[in-house]
């Protein structure tokens, strides 16, 4: 969509995220299932370079016109997905078939199920710039688990990479941050994947 960068500036988070919901859905609704899975299988080929040496990827159930990054899960082994405790978000080993209706009926593992620390991390979100700021619901799930996740990433000396998934449509000029928005290290659309460390 890359919203022109004057008009960013002046659109508030909730403006913009109107926005780029809006685009999400159109594109959405003018795809079939066929060309969409497609699309989805295009993003797996773009993120598999950067499987090789993950032990477990950190997922997440998709809903309505977000991105499915099922068939990334199916390339890698041990993979968990996120589950929603107050406040906060953790991650647990578990395969699609465990899920269960969660927080706002989002698909997430029992809490029963092992937790883990994924080392590579798939993020869903709204928007996105090509330097890695990212519009997410705008809870601050996603900032407060990549903040804690860099922490014991940085504890077990195994850096932790965060990807965020999302179709070309959801791309940005420009975004505002806040200093507790954490970046992105990589982008990954079906056409391409962005390393935003580079500009940093």
């Amino acid at each position: 969509m890359l919203l022109n960068s004057k008009k960013a500036i002046r659109l508030t988070k909730s403006d913009l995220r109107r926005e780029f919901r809006a685009a999400r859905r159109a594109f959405v609704a003018g795809v079939d299932s066929t060309r969409r899975t497609g699309l989805e299988q295009a993003l797996a080929d773009q993120v598999a370079p950067m499987l090789q040496a993950v032990v477990i990827v950190g997922s997440y159930a998709a809903v309505a016109d977000e991105i499915d990054p099922a068939w990334i899960e199916k390339r890698v082994g041990s993979h968990a997905f996120p589950r929603v405790s107050g406040s906060d978000i953790s991650y647990h080993a578990a395969r699609r078939h465990d899920l269960r209706p969660g927080f706002q009926g989002i698909p997430e593992p029992p809490a029963t199920t092992p937790l883990v620390e994924p080392d590579l991390l798939l993020v869903p979100l709204i928007a996105v710039t090509l330097s890695g700021v990212r519009l997410g619901q705008g809870r601050g799930y996603y900032d407060r688990a990549l903040a804690g996740l860099h922490a014991a990433a940085v504890q077990r000396d195994r850096p932790l990479l965060a990807i965020g998934v999302a179709w070309e449509c959801q791309i940005a000029a420009c975004l505002p941050a806040d200093p507790w928005d954490m970046p992105l290290d990589m982008i990954a659309t079906p056409e391409r994947l962005v390393d935003c460390r580079k500009p940093r």
